[in-house]
């Protein structure tokens, strides 16, 4: 196995047990990303000799007994949202392309106290604003789409050409490409992870989150970046936290939701039965299995987009007037589309947000963690715009991919996605996973119970 290969976890082991050196690590995925970028299209820019100094620097300090932890020496690859002090934060789009960060946003200046190692900018959907990630090719059929908005770093992460990576999340924008890439995502809890110096798309939506090869990697990461900060005004005071979950599979006790309603309506045949099939599994683990019905799940669409989209349209309103033609038309399109909507329209959705949050505490009382897809398809073709669904129905891509992730951000609840198969193309197939506020730990647990029974995962094999 080439050091690229291994998942953070095992590279923290073997650098820590000094088997391994960060020059070693960073060499062996900056030749990967040398071989397989080209017919990816993950990263916007990729800082190869700035990686390789920082990677010399994390040995010549593991040489001398200062141990970071373990992400020390670990090579990463950020959303091209979030700031890097003196690099380019585009967002994928024209319309950034003169902006050049002064300062580190606080997600990057804790990877980098952590250890960390910056490889570089991995590719969004033009400002966030889209779930396929156009200009990068799914790690698994370059035909495909990658998922989007955070499509470059989850293409990156299955492909060996970063170890973990980070993501934004407004409508499952970690979890869709991550599940449609064979790897872990994980929206954390709204204002666990700060937000400080990360572009925004929608503020009161937006989430930053790790995507890496496994459950206890996103563990490894999250706790790295988890905890307050002011300069976020969503920020939640909460304390220092070790996200490890714990060794062993045994889930006794442990309620499981399985959804009767909304998350299994309109999904794609073999995804339904690969999650099935997994949520079997952790009932075989001992999680008792509880049906429950999704609340107000005739007003999620309307509630996301009525949050969503007048929320970028303030954020881009200057930039919009005065410089239109540099927005990706799709981008532009939803964002003048938000000057037709009301204020009235704005705080319908507000309140039917408030609603849902209340009603959906109320069924997580009865079950410790919801199980359902992640997106009802796998990845489809890069020129595929709808999807038509045994009853007839049709629907956009797009509009298909956020339908079952979207509740998780207008609620705030923390959700991680799991790969859990492939279809009968070899496309990976992704169960989801979403708990209680601040529930990570029992999120993480049952995820990596899971994953102890399956075979290890190997990288994507058309990278």
């Amino acid at each position: 196995m080439q050091p690229y290969e291994l998942s953070l976890a095992a590279a923290a082991d073997a650098i820590r047990a000094r088997r391994l050196s960060p020059v070693e690590l960073v060499d062996s995925v900056l030749d990967r990303i040398e071989k397989a970028e080209p017919h990816l299209g993950a990263y916007v820019t990729v800082a190869a000799e700035q990686a390789r100094r920082a990677a010399s620097e994390a040995e010549h300090e593991a040489a001398q007994g200062r141990y970071r932890g373990p992400l020390h020496g670990i090579p990463m690859g950020l959303k091209d949202l979030i700031d890097v002090s003196g690099m380019a934060t585009t967002a994928s789009s024209r319309v950034r392309a003169g902006h050049r960060a002064t300062a580190d946003s606080t997600v990057a200046a804790r990877l980098s106290a952590a250890g960390a190692i910056l490889l570089g900018k991995t590719h969004t959907h033009a400002c966030a604003f889209g779930l396929t990630t156009p200009q990068t090719r799914n790690a698994w059929d370059h035909g495909r789409v990658a998922g989007g908005s955070s499509g470059g770093s989850a293409v990156a992460v299955a492909s060996g050409t970063a170890t973990f990576a980070l993501g934004t999340d407004t409508g499952g924008s970690i979890r869709v490409p991550a599940a449609l890439n064979g790897v872990v995502g994980l929206k954390p809890t709204y204002g666990l992870v700060p937000r400080h110096g990360v572009t925004s798309l929608s503020r009161s939506l937006d989430h930053v989150g790790p995507v890496t090869r496994t459950v206890e990697d996103a563990a490894l990461v999250l706790t790295a970046l988890a905890g307050h900060d002011p300069r976020d005004p969503a920020s939640l005071s909460v304390p220092a936290a070790d996200y490890r979950p714990v060794a062993g599979t045994d889930l006794t006790g442990l309620r499981i939701g399985l959804p009767r309603t909304y998350y299994f309506d309109n999904v794609h045949a073999q995804v339904g039965t690969a999650v099935r099939h997994a949520i079997g599994q952790l009932e075989a683990l001992g999680a008792q299995l509880v049906e429950v019905d999704i609340p107000m799940t005739r007003y999620i669409q309307a509630t996301q987009w009525g949050l969503m989209v007048p929320e970028a349209g303030a954020y881009h309103e200057g930039s919009l007037r005065t410089v239109p033609e540099l927005y990706q038309e799709d981008v532009r399109i939803l964002l003048e589309a938000s000057e037709l909507m009301s204020a009235g329209d704005y705080l319908r959705a507000q309140r039917s947000r408030t609603l849902m949050r209340a009603e959906w505490a109320r069924m997580l009382e009865e079950v410790d963690v919801i199980a359902a897809p992640t997106v009802p398809m796998p990845a489809v073709g890069a020129d595929e715009e709808t999807v038509t669904w045994p009853d007839g129905t049709v629907e956009g891509v797009s509009d298909a991919y956020v339908r079952l992730s979207s509740p998780a951000n207008i609620t705030g609840v923390p959700a991680l996605t799991v790969p859990v198969g492939h279809d009968a193309a070899g496309m990976p197939i992704g169960m989801q996973l979403l708990g209680r506020p601040l529930g990570e730990p029992t999120l993480l647990r049952v995820g990596h119970a899971y994953e102890q029974t399956q075979p290890a995962r190997a990288l994507a094999t058309a990278a």
